[in-house]
């Protein structure tokens, strides 16, 4: 089993915000500003999609997205790679679109 991480909420919003200016970089369809907070579900780590965006990109450019937020938010935050699952996640429910990484079991969030 892993070793549980710690980090601070303030380290993994920065982390978040510098991931997604990364990620608009390499991506841009997805013009997103960096969000000024994150959102915790029992799914996802992540940032919501406007939708007017995701009607001008596939579901492929989409994941390659959601892959490299993932990628830069485990290097930003020094999270392993592995403890992301190795790819980005896409939450979708009642049309609203959230891209991000996998809960993970083993990280504590202190403020």
């Amino acid at each position: 089993m892993t070793q549980a991480q710690s980090l601070s909420l303030n380290q993994f919003t920065h982390a978040v915000q510098a991931a997604v200016k990364s990620a608009v970089q390499k991506h841009p369809k997805f013009k997103v500003e960096p969000p000024q907070g994150v959102t915790f579900s029992f799914l996802i780590r992540g940032i919501p999609v406007p939708e007017n965006l995701l009607a001008n990109v596939t579901f492929g450019e989409t994941q390659a997205f959601a892959n490299e937020l993932a990628t830069q938010i485990g290097a930003q935050s020094g999270m392993a790679a592995a403890s992301l699952g190795g790819q980005g996640a896409i939450h979708s429910v009642g049309g609203h679109i959230i891209l991000g990484i996998p809960a993970v079991d083993q990280l504590q969030l202190k403020q």
